[in-house]
């Protein structure tokens, strides 16, 4: 397995000849995922973030792109960013499935926040009913749901 200076020298020499066209074509969506998707599979998410940042510099409305780099904002660190990008998605997708999953779990995760989770996974199977992971995040509600109810429970002394 190589540690993570070696997979961020992987994704430097491979993303090299990219990121040398798009200094000659900065407009280029394509190769700005390109590079950013090289960068998030080696687990160098501050520059993944940076290639999906460029990304929706071109098109700012594109919510799966946003969604997947508010993953890259929350793995590299930063909550809060990760937060205001996926409140940027529902702004343009009240209802982006990917969007409402993440909204919930990084709010319960890293922001302790159980009830902000289950409004964001309640809206998500309201809104989307066929969605695929739905078990998932049927699990994830009721779980979410268990810890609020343990939460409200006044602490017994012994």
């Amino acid at each position: 397995m190589p540690t993570m200076e070696q997979m961020k020298h992987m994704a430097d020499v491979k993303a090299e000849p990219l990121i040398a066209k798009l200094k000659t074509d900065p407009n280029n969506f394509s190769l700005c995922i390109a590079i950013a998707d090289l960068y998030r599979s080696a687990h160098q998410f501050k520059e993944a973030a940076e290639y999906f940042n460029k990304a929706l510099a071109i098109d700012p409305k594109n919510v799966d792109i946003r969604t997947t780099m508010a993953d890259c904002l929350y793995y590299s660190g930063d909550v809060d960013g990760a937060l205001a990008e996926l409140d940027k998605s529902l702004s343009y997708n009240p209802t982006h499935p990917g969007t409402l999953m993440n909204v919930g779990i990084i709010k319960l995760k890293a922001k302790n926040d159980v009830d902000g989770a289950i409004a964001a996974w309640e809206k998500l199977l309201k809104t989307n009913p066929n969605f695929e992971q739905r078990e998932a995040v049927e699990h994830m509600l009721a779980k979410a749901k268990q810890q609020a109810k343990n939460k409200s429970l006044p602490e017994q002394k012994g």
